[in-house]
């Protein structure tokens, strides 16, 4: 396959923090600010990526013994839901998902791609596992919403990805507001010397967004939301830019047993 410049994870600790929302508007501006962006569904069992792209009906074509990513917004993008339907989910085991995992990889045409956005599923189990012990990734964002219970699954996420030897690109403070309050995101990665990459306030619009599959960052650039994305994603290319250059692209792969 051609060359990935930058592997970025995105995960969380816990579901519901809107991971997904912030992994598709990342490489939907990233993909408007010129780059040539891949996205990986990695949830392997419980794929949003189509809808929320507004792929739902999408099937990759197969070439050369290769499947074909589909592009919209500017982004390839690969999914399992892209192979399943809701009523016929797929049931899979760890050494399952591994495999899942690296054919997104290996048998997939992606051509040159300057980022290749990876949606981890929530938590701490096999696919961060998987993918920081088989590509050498540039580094993660991590979703977190500002209250408490979700900044310390943060934290677990943190030191998961730390323990696998994966730089952490920054953090992300997704559905700041009234309801669940503002800061907590920021505080986190104060209190951890982490990089703070932003803050997308709870809005009608995001959640429209991803029920329809429109991107906000593309529907609505100049809503706060679309204009914190598009902020989110220039920081996120910035500090990735940094940590590729620190690591002078030697990234050691901690592999636990």
């Amino acid at each position: 396959n051609a060359p990935m410049r930058s592997i970025i994870a995105v995960g969380s600790g816990k579901g519901g923090v809107g991971k997904s929302t912030v992994s598709t508007n990342l490489a939907v501006a990233l993909a408007e600010a010129g780059a040539k962006v891949g996205l990986i569904d990695a949830d392997i069992l419980n794929p949003n990526i189509p809808q929320m792209m507004g792929l739902s009906s999408g099937r990759p074509k197969v070439v050369d013994n290769k499947m074909q990513p589909i592009q919209v917004h500017g982004v390839e993008i690969m999914s399992t839901g892209f192979l399943t339907t809701p009523d016929k989910p797929m049931i899979m085991r760890g050494p399952m998902l591994h495999s899942a995992i690296r054919q997104f990889f290996t048998d997939v045409n992606w051509g040159s791609l300057d980022y290749m956005i990876v949606d981890l599923p929530p938590g701490t189990g096999d696919a961060p596992l998987s993918l920081a012990q088989q590509f050498p990734l540039a580094g993660a964002i991590i979703v977190t919403q500002p209250q408490g219970v979700a900044v310390s699954d943060a934290l677990r996420s943190a030191a998961m990805f730390e323990q696998l030897n994966v730089p952490i690109i920054g953090i992300v403070e997704n559905m700041a507001g009234d309801f669940f309050g503002a800061g907590g995101g920021e505080k986190f990665a104060q209190e951890r010397n982490l990089a703070f990459l932003g803050r997308v306030p709870l809005s009608a619009n995001v959640r429209e967004g991803g029920d329809y599959g429109r991107p906000v960052v593309a529907q609505d650039p100049d809503s706060e939301a679309g204009r914190a994305f598009a902020e989110i994603a220039k920081n996120a290319a910035a500090r990735t830019s940094v940590l590729m250059m620190q690591s002078a692209d030697v990234i050691p792969i901690n592999v636990i047993s």
